[in-house]
């Protein structure tokens, strides 16, 4: 039997990032994918105006939140999870290797006595192929590194949440150059995402747009994935996806929010313990990025 779930995506314009609400239309639970945190660089401030959104949401179609899914520890938006939590109740959860990302991005900063490298920030831990629901709906967790190490795809009901891994097709697919990244994994991570059905509905993480496309979008299907994804069209080899991969990353610059964000991120979406006056800082390593 198939399910099809009710999606409601938000989508931020200053990260580019898209948020979703996912629910069972019978039950009224719900998942909320990737919330995000607005986070002024210039002043430090966070405000919860993205979240404001997704809130109204769930509160005018009486949804109940099961579960805040984290795809992965994101780079270029804070995670308004915590926020959501307190405010909507849910599980926050991502995927077991987010205690590798952990490892790597504590050494950077120097926080490891503030963040255990457990992944205990967060409410579960999902290893690959574990089950859950929503409502009645089936969902199925897919661990899909190669962006991260923790990255994960959530297949519910008849459609798949993808994050950073897969992009639009006329956008192609996720950079690796970051801590724990590869190019050759990301190429089977992707493998199995699209031996998925094809009608079932991807849903990204980001959308840029293009030079040919100035609207913003965030559905496909594995089937069109499969026909015109540009970076995996016409059968193209592990050999040629990672040499165009790791070509194209090397041209990349750092996210905008990346060294604030994955401070967070990686301990669930709270932040650093405060000091003694009080107050809560980030760090910014220099000349290590």
């Amino acid at each position: 039997m198939e399910f099809r779930v009710e999606i409601k995506a938000f989508f931020d314009p200053t990260t580019h990032t898209v948020s979703y609400v996912v629910s069972d239309p019978s039950k009224r639970e719900c998942a909320i994918i990737d919330p995000v945190l607005d986070y002024d660089p210039r002043s430090g401030r966070t405000a919860t105006h993205c979240a404001a959104q997704i809130i109204e949401h769930v509160r005018t179609f009486k949804l109940v939140p099961r579960w805040i899914l984290e795809t992965h520890v994101h780079a270029d938006h804070i995670t308004a999870a915590q926020y959501m939590r307190q405010v909507l109740g849910g599980a926050v959860a991502i995927g077991s290797r987010v205690t590798d990302v952990q490892r790597s991005f504590t050494k950077v900063f120097n926080s490891a006595p503030d963040v255990p490298s457990d992944g205990s920030q967060f409410d579960h831990l999902f290893t690959d192929e574990e089950l859950f629901f929503i409502g009645e709906v089936p969902a199925r967790a897919l661990s899909t590194p190669g962006h991260t190490p923790a990255c994960m795809t959530y297949v519910i009901g008849d459609a798949a949440f993808v994050g950073d891994t897969l992009l639009m097709p006329d956008a192609g697919t996720a950079r690796t150059d970051f801590l724990g990244g590869s190019a050759s994994i990301l190429f089977h991570s992707i493998q199995k995402i699209l031996s998925l059905p094809p009608p079932t509905r991807i849903f990204v993480g980001h959308d840029y747009g293009t030079p040919e496309r100035t609207a913003f979008a965030w559905e496909s299907t594995v089937g069109e994935q499969r026909r015109s994804n540009i970076h995996l069209k016409n059968g193209t080899d592990e050999a040629a996806f990672v040499r165009m991969r790791t070509g194209r990353d090397a041209t990349l610059e750092v996210p905008n929010l990346m060294l604030p964000a994955v401070q967070v991120n990686i301990r669930a979406g709270r932040l650093p313990s405060p000091e003694s006056n009080g107050v809560h800082y980030l760090k910014i390593p220099v000349n290590v990025i």
